[in-house]
């Protein structure tokens, strides 16, 4: 074999097995979501035949990509065909139209997406309001509505049984149906499995509902079948009352409801259809929209918080006392490359009501240091303001804190420490900054002290590495605790959440304080807190403040420890070391607050970068920096240990007090991707 050939063909070789293990990873990944469409098909008020064309209609253009498609309450005859529920022609077609539906799911692939449907089913003599879930040609399961409405508007009790607790089998199809409303349904063919439950609209209103119970016996996603009519308020209602349910279940939540093509002879019924996990909306179909939903529920997500929470542990031995019976549903998850929910680049970031986000923040960080104050009984703080963002925040922190007390504003001792690298630009940022907040105004170079001590430990003050900069950083931290011993006062500390999670500090030097404002605020938080607390203290009597904010903001992050450009700008940019906060601050929350593996956090990066209009970096990049977040995250806890005390503002935090608890000497190569 000639070697060119030879050569071609190991390379081809390779290739393959690139793409194999690549693709066996990205499976990995997308298998950990659940793709579920909500559709509220136009209803023809007892004419089934019709009602299954249109669920049919909606399962053909969706069924292909999805694993479960959910339409409402009784979609196969209306929910308001009152009296007719008596009527044995409506009862016989209905079974004839869910026999027909399943029939027509077995012309379609094993992956094609599971279909549930609402349905009037008599059995044993009574007539249930019931949810079929169907695939492959079978009825899995037929669940009847537990709970009953009778008051009001609502006289379901004039058609209907309340359903019943233990599981029978019925025959539909010449197959044996499980029917009850303990069914948990196992959707997959392997080992990982998603758990469905199934409740009906009232269920959910239901002081102990179904769902709840379905929650703690191991249900994952739960699925509600509704018809609920509109009034006035009733969709806030609903907001709070999945919203609630999927919080404090710790489930995914998909409330499909009934539209406006109902009968409208007393009530109106909008079509209002939501999605929530952990009680986080991820997407909804607004009243009277018409519109389908479609949206992801990620599983990680769910199963990390349930792991976490140990109170839900606790209150699953309360109620494991009935029998659920696990129905397997053998479809295969599909593959999903383009992710059908929102995720933000910067999760950290408010994207709703910033503004009030970012005073909420703001006031705990007073509110911690405020009590530090009165504690320690200090006659002043002492901050060293660099003209970057961390000290500006710090020292928006610091001034409200002493306001808060009725102090003078000169309790505020903000010292500025010019360095080697220190440029005009955040020099000047920082004194006048200072002087519109009123603060006691030090300015002490380190200089001087630092080439001595260059001298006294035989450092050549032309090398620039990593003891040039260090001892910098020291030197500034001995001054500050210097001069709170001096003036009776403490340290307040400047450092940010991604910092301490990057290592990016000096041991004993930055990484040091009597107390730090801005310990869970990262980086991509501290520039929105900057901008949004800025202007509200420059409409608050701190005019001018916004300007010199403003300029902080666009200056580059940078420690200011190598000597500027010629130009006396900035040369040092801590970015181009480190890489872009914007992707390390999305590794940070996606690892710590659900416990990502690194592959999912790669592929949530990609489509994060690929929804958002501004912020752009290719796959190669995303791989570089997520192997450098991790390297540095696990080889920097040692400086975790030991970081002072500071408040937690946010679902993620670092200190060893809290939520963080690791070994200094984690192997961390199998994080690498």
């Amino acid at each position: 074999m000639p070697l060119a050939f030879e050569s071609k063909v190991i390379t081809y070789l390779i290739a393959v097995i690139l793409i194999i293990t690549y693709n066996r990873k990205v499976y990995i990944i997308m298998e950990n979501l659940l793709r579920t469409v909500l559709a509220t098909p136009r209803v023809h008020i007892g004419n089934v035949r019709k009602n299954c064309d249109e669920i049919k209609s909606i399962y053909e253009k969706y069924a292909d990509g999805a694993d479960v498609i959910a339409t409402p309450e009784l979609s196969l005859t209306g929910y308001t065909c009152a009296d007719l529920f008596e009527n044995r022609n409506l009862i016989d077609n209905a079974l004839r139209g869910l026999e027909d539906l399943a029939k027509y799911t077995e012309c379609f692939p094993n992956d094609s997406a599971a279909l549930a449907v609402g349905v009037p089913y008599e059995k044993g003599g009574e007539m249930f309001n019931c949810a079929a879930f169907i695939h492959g040609g079978k009825i899995i399961a037929i669940v009847p509505k537990t709970y009953l409405p009778n008051y009001g508007e609502f006289y379901e009790k004039r058609w209907f049984s309340a359903g019943e607790h233990d599981v029978e089998y019925v025959k539909v199809n010449d197959q044996d149906v499980p029917f009850g409303n303990n069914i948990i349904i196992s959707l997959g063919t392997n080992d990982k499995n998603v758990k469905l439950g199934i409740e009906i609209c009232e269920d959910a209103w239901t002081p102990v509902s179904p769902g709840r119970l379905l929650a703690l016996n191991g249900a994952e996603i739960i699925l509600n079948l509704s018809a609920s009519n509109e009034v006035i308020g009733k969709e806030q209602y609903r907001h709070s009352l999945v919203g609630n349910i999927s919080s404090t279940c710790i489930c995914g939540y998909a409330y499909v409801s009934a539209g406006r093509y109902e009968s409208t002879s007393d009530v109106v019924f909008s079509g209002h259809n939501l999605m929530y996990e952990n009680g986080k909306l991820l997407g909804e179909v607004k009243p009277f929209t018409d519109e389908i939903l479609i949206r992801d529920f990620n599983l990680t997500k769910i199963r990390h918080d349930r792991i976490a929470n140990k109170s839900f542990a606790d209150c699953k031995k309360s109620f494991k006392n009935r029998n659920y019976l696990i129905v397997p549903c053998r479809k295969k998850l599909t593959d999903k490359h383009d992710i059908k929910i929102k995720i933000s680049i910067m999760p950290f970031v408010p994207s709703k009501n910033k503004a009030e986000r970012c005073t909420a923040i703001f006031n705990m960080q007073v509110a911690g240091l405020q009590r530090r104050i009165e504690t320690t009984k200090g006659k002043c703080v002492v901050i060293g303001i660099s003209g970057g963002l961390d000290s500006t925040l710090a020292l928006l922190v610091a001034a409200q804190a002493v306001k808060n007390l009725g102090l003078p504003s000169t309790t505020v001792m903000g010292i500025t420490m010019p360095g080697f690298g220190t440029t005009k630009r955040t020099k000047n940022n920082s004194i006048r900054l200072m002087e519109l907040l009123g603060c006691d105004i030090k300015e002490i170079s380190i200089v001087k002290s630092t080439l001595q001590h260059f001298e006294d430990i035989g450092h050549d003050e032309g090398i620039h590495d990593i003891t040039y900069e260090n001892c910098q950083a020291r030197e500034r931290t001995q001054i500050l605790m210097d001069m709170a011993n001096k003036n009776g006062g403490f340290v307040v500390g400047t450092g940010d959440l991604s910092e301490l999670a990057l290592g990016w500090c000096t041991y004993n030097g930055d990484h040091m304080s009597m107390y730090a404002v801005n310990t869970s605020i990262p980086k991509t938080l501290v520039r929105t807190l900057v901008d949004e607390i800025g202007h509200l203290l420059d409409r608050n009597g701190f005019k001018g403040i916004d300007a010199v904010i403003e300029d902080i903001i666009d200056t580059p992050v940078s420690p200011e420890l190598l000597p500027p450009n010629d130009d006396g700008t900035i040369a040092q940019k801590t970015e181009d070391t480190v890489g872009s906060y914007i992707l390390h601050d999305f590794f940070l929350y996606y690892t710590l607050r659900y416990g990502m593996s690194p592959t999912e956090v790669f592929e949530l990066c990609k489509n994060a970068v690929k929804q958002s209009d501004e912020y752009k970096f290719d796959d190669n990049e995303i791989k570089k920096w997520l192997n450098v977040f991790y390297t540095r995250f696990f080889r920097q806890q040692f400086k975790r240990n030991c970081m002072p005390d500071g408040v937690k503002v946010g679902t993620v935090s670092v200190s060893p007090r809290g939520d963080l608890r690791l070994p200094s000497e984690v192997e961390f190569e199998e994080f690498l991707v």
